[in-house]
């Protein structure tokens, strides 16, 4: 039996009064700090939250491939709009001064794999746990009235063996690989500082993003390297029978739900949302390999290797509270997302 302090308990909110978000002097464009907007998802982010209004602060420290291509991409397209901080979050002095005069930050840089968190499970703790901590203190100290939106995981789930229903917030936590271990940790640091001491932050556990600017690996952001693969020929290995379920969710409408999730934060403030593309958008992998050869014109190539640690077997998020509290789900079917995603791909690839 999962112990007491282990259990998710969503519903939960602090009693006392909560601090009022800050808000921006009047005429001024709102300023939001995007950690580790330099990747797929902080560069989709930034493209809403700069259509929105938003002047956008990019934090990031350009180690993982791809990152510097988006940026540049990011700042041709909106120069006026973009501000560039290249920063690590494991440098915690060098935060303070980055929060300060921000009307909403958004926390998505990290360790991103399950399997370099095996290689490597020190250094994912430093970045995953260690840097949120650093931001959220940050936050603390210098501007504790801005929303702080934290993306956290599936994987703070565990294996969910035997699992075969959309998971709901109310499912008992259960960190498994020093991956989920750290992001679980994270996790449950950004939901206290709403407790403890009365921040606005929320928590989104994401399941698979895929979309535009996304440079996937073996390791992560499967359905892009799947399309990469596909595109120039490379044979793909499929850990497990490919039978592996997951709710596919496109960056753009994730991306709409960070803006809601900001401009909501006294419905959303402390609490925890599971985020993905919900049961119409469920796949496995053999199917979506499939459909990408489909797309392109081409019959896949791939071979099975053994199931790696952590995985799980199946995974659907039950998104009933977003859509209940926020007004919030999927607009884009995973067969029109990934059509976009083959378009974006074949125009960048070498």
């Amino acid at each position: 039996m999962t112990p007491p302090s282990l259990r998710a308990e969503p519903g939960l909110r602090s009693r006392a009064k909560p601090r009022p978000a800050r808000k921006a002097e009047r005429g001024a464009a709102r300023r939001i700090l995007i950690t580790g907007g330099a990747g797929f998802l902080g560069v989709n982010a930034a493209v809403r939250m700069i259509e929105d209004g938003w002047h956008v602060s990019i934090l990031d420290n350009l180690s993982r491939p791809g990152t510097e291509r988006n940026l540049k991409w990011l700042i041709t397209q909106h120069p006026a709009d973009t501000t560039f901080i290249k920063e690590d979050v494991r440098n915690a002095s060098a935060l303070n001064e980055h929060v300060k005069s921000q009307d909403a930050i958004l926390h998505l840089a990290g360790q991103v794999a399950v399997t370099t968190s095996l290689a490597d499970p020190a250094t994912d703790f430093d970045i995953n746990a260690g840097g949120t901590l650093n931001l959220l203190e940050a936050a603390r100290k210098h501007n504790p009235e801005v929303p702080f939106v934290f993306a956290s995981t599936n994987k703070v789930y565990g294996k969910l063996e035997h699992n075969n229903v959309a998971c709901k917030e109310s499912q008992p936590i259960d960190f498994h690989s020093p991956y989920g271990c750290s992001k679980g940790a994270a996790d449950q640091y950004v939901r206290d500082y709403a407790r403890c001491f009365h921040m606005n932050t929320v928590v989104l556990r994401q399941s698979c993003i895929y979309g535009a600017h996304q440079y996937g690996t073996e390791d992560q952001g499967w359905v892009a390297h799947f399309v990469h693969s596909i595109l120039n020929k490379r044979p793909l290995t499929i850990y497990g029978d490919g039978t592996q379920v997951r709710d596919l969710l496109d960056a753009r409408d994730l991306s709409l739900l960070y803006a809601t999730a900001i401009e909501k934060i006294e419905t959303t403030r402390g609490g925890i949302y599971n985020v993905g593309g919900g049961p119409p958008n469920q796949r496995n992998l053999i199917e979506v390999i499939d459909r990408i050869g489909e797309l392109t014109n081409t019959k896949p190539t791939y071979t099975f290797s053994d199931w790696r640690e952590g995985d799980q077997v199946f995974y659907v998020s039950d998104i009933g509270k977003a859509k209940d509290e926020l007004g919030w789900e999927p607009q884009i079917p995973f067969d029109r997302g990934l059509r976009d995603l083959v378009a974006w791909a074949a125009s960048v690839s070498s």
